[in-house]
């Protein structure tokens, strides 16, 4: 599994603080501890940036490549400008983090990802916002595809994220999310996949955040998935994803085929993975006490 870093961003007080104090040190002892911490890539997330992005994101870019210059970097904002701006001055090809189902946005940003021969994320976010179900999902990535290839652009440069919700108010969507990555390769054969994996314990507290993260990971890469983006600081979840606790990704493999039945000879964190692949998967009503029962 890939890992992206997900902790340059502007939602972290730290990190909001410096990107408007334009101050280097922080990102930089962000960007070397994501590297320390085995991040394949990197994402810059500036939220909408609306104000300043175009001057922003391409300084951001330049500070962090002067510590970490031999990781690509994942472009992450709604500001199409600031992309444009930041993609000439990446030292290795960046994705575009990401471009939505929606005609307005993929016919503004294609001619980028073309113009900088560079992949960009997918998102399978479309007209009406968040599809229904895995169909919808389905028909926003053949929209989105056909765009990409008319321009040149073939499906091994896209990573489609379909979108990971909160297991707390939309648990039927996770399921929805895994149909959907078990149909990618006939709808888009070639293409990557990805996705912000902490969408799913937002809203959960604190402390369950990093299982219901570790957890769904191992089911969705299951389903085909092939990165996510992660919390760098999370290193038992950098160690599941690469290939550190087989255990725990037997025990969530079993537990998705039904063949755990009894756990009271299990140890209590191998328990407790299969007490959230039954919540995740909807077999057992989801409260904050669930590892607790």
């Amino acid at each position: 599994m890939l890992l992206i870093g997900e902790s340059l961003n502007v939602i972290s007080k730290k990190i909001g603080a410096a990107f408007k104090a334009r101050e280097k040190g922080p990102l930089q002892e962000e960007a070397v501890f994501q590297k320390e911490a085995g991040m394949d890539f990197i994402d810059i997330n500036l939220g909408p940036a609306k104000k300043d992005g175009h001057e922003l994101m391409p300084w951001v870019v330049e500070v962090v490549q002067e510590v970490v210059s031999d990781i690509p970097l994942f472009l992450d904002t709604s500001n199409i400008d600031a992309i444009a701006a930041a993609l000439p001055v990446c030292k290795i090809k960046p994705v575009i983090n990401s471009i939505m189902a929606r005609p307005e946005r993929y016919e503004k940003m294609i001619p980028l990802a073309v113009k900088h021969e560079c992949d960009f994320v997918a998102l399978m976010w479309g007209p009406e916002g968040l599809p229904r179900d895995e169909n919808e999902r389905a028909a926003l990535a053949v929209e989105l595809a056909y765009a990409a290839n008319e321009a040149g652009i073939g499906n091994e440069r896209m990573w489609v994220d379909g979108i990971v919700t909160p297991v707390n108010i939309q648990q039927p969507q996770l399921i929805s999310l895994m149909n959907f990555q078990q149909m990618l390769p006939d709808i888009m054969p070639g293409a990557k996949s990805t996705c912000g994996l902490s969408n799913i314990s937002n809203g959960p507290p604190d402390h369950l955040r990093p299982i219901l993260n570790q957890t769904y990971m191992v089911m969705l890469e299951r389903y085909g998935m092939v990165s996510v983006i992660s919390d760098p600081r999370d290193t038992l979840l950098t160690d599941i994803a690469k290939g550190k606790r087989p255990d725990i990704v037997d025990v969530v493999h079993q537990t998705m085929d039904g063949t755990i039945g009894d756990i009271s000879g299990l140890s209590k964190e191998l328990a407790a993975y299969v007490k959230t692949v039954r919540v995740i998967l909807g077999e057992t009503l989801y409260s904050d006490s669930w590892l607790e029962v």
